[in-house]
C-alpha cells in the first residue's frame, strides 16, 4: 500500500478497496484467500451444555471437570459455558411479555454468563480463570502460564441478535458462540458436551428408532434440513464457511472418558466436517 496526493493536494492511502463499494460481488469474492492466520491452531475450545451438563449439577459437571484437569498439562482448552434450563426461562418469559429477539439474546448472555462464574470457581484450585469476551486476546498467555480459562459461550450480538427466520429465538446462541471463538483464534478444533451420544436422524429421547450418525460433512447435514437437530443451525452455517476450524465434535460427557479421546482425535459422538 502507498500514499496517493489527489488534485486537491489531500493524501489517501491506496489500497484494492479504495473507492469501490463494499457490496460488490466480484470485489468481496476477490478477498478470499487460501491461508489466514490462526493465532492459536493448538487451542481446543470445549463448550459445556448447560442443559446437559451444568444443569444436573455435580453428578455430570465435576467429573468432566476432573477430565479437564488432567488434560490441562497436555492440551490447551479454553471452556465455554451454556446457558440452559434458566436460558429457557428467562426466554419464555420475555416472549410472553413480547419481547423482541435481541433482549432475548442479552437475557441467554446473561445466564450464560453465570455459569462460566460457577465452573471458573469449581476450577479455580487447578487455575480455572473466568474471562470475558474482550480477554480472548490474553489467550496465548494465559495458556503460556498453565491456566484454565473459563468464558460464557453466548456471542455478543445482544441487543444487535439479528431477527431469526423463524420466531424470536435467537439464532446465534452458545453453539454458534462456541464455534466463533474457535474460528476467530483459528483453533484445532471446537467440541460440544452434551448428553447424548452425538447427532441423530431424530431426537433419540423421542424417537428409539432414531439413527446415530458417527461423521457427516456439513454441507448434507444442512441439506437433510432435519425436524430437530442438537445443534444450532447458525453454527452449521458458519462450519460451512468457515476458513479455519473444518471439524465440530459433539460427545456424551456422561461418559468418562470421552473427552479424553477427542482431545487425542479420536471420535467417540460425532463429527461433522467440512468438506476440502
Amino acid at each position: 500500500m502507498s500514499l496517493v496526493r489527489d488534485l486537491s493536494g489531500r493524501l489517501h492511502i491506496e489500497t484494492p478497496l479504495m473507492a469501490e463499494s463494499l457490496m460488490d460481488k466480484a470485489l468481496m469474492a476477490s478477498t478470499e484467500t487460501s491461508q489466514v492466520f490462526r493465532p492459536l491452531p493448538n487451542l481446543n475450545v470445549i463448550k459445556l451444555g448447560g442443559q446437559s451438563i451444568i444443569d444436573r449439577g455435580r453428578v455430570a459437571l465435576l467429573p468432566i471437570l476432573e477430565e479437564i484437569v488432567a488434560a490441562r498439562a497436555e492440551y490447551e482448552m479454553l471452556v465455554v459455558t451454556g446457558g440452559g434450563t434458566r436460558s429457557r426461562h428467562a426466554y419464555a418469559i420475555a416472549l410472553d411479555l413480547g419481547m423482541p429477539t435481541g433482549v432475548l439474546a442479552k437475557l441467554g448472555d446473561s445466564i450464560s454468563e453465570q455459569n462460566a462464574l460457577m465452573v471458573s470457581l469449581l476450577l479455580a484450585p487447578h487455575g480455572g480463570v473466568k474471562i470475558g469476551h474482550d480477554d480472548v486476546l490474553k489467550l496465548p498467555s494465559y495458556m503460556a502460564m498453565g491456566v484454565i480459562p473459563v468464558m460464557h459461550a453466548m456471542p455478543p450480538y445482544g441487543l444487535w441478535e439479528e431477527p431469526a427466520e423463524s420466531g424470536r429465538i435467537p439464532p446465534h446462541r452458545t453453539d454458534a458462540g462456541a464455534f466463533l471463538t474457535a474460528e476467530v483464534v483459528g483453533a484445532r478444533r471446537c467440541v460440544l458436551v452434551k448428553d447424548e451420544r452425538g447427532l441423530f436422524t431424530a431426537d433419540p429421547k423421542k424417537n428409539p428408532k432414531a439413527e446415530f450418525i458417527s461423521e457427516i460433512a456439513v454441507d448434507e447435514l444442512l441439506a437433510r434440513d432435519l425436524d430437530d437437530l442438537p445443534v444450532e443451525r447458525s453454527m452449521l452455517t458458519a462450519l460451512a464457511r468457515a476458513d479455519s476450524v473444518r471439524e465440530v465434535f459433539l460427545i456424551n460427557g456422561l461418559e468418562r472418558g470421552n473427552l479424553a479421546r477427542v482431545l487425542a482425535g479420536e471420535n467417540p459422538g460425532t463429527r461433522i466436517y467440512r468438506k476440502g
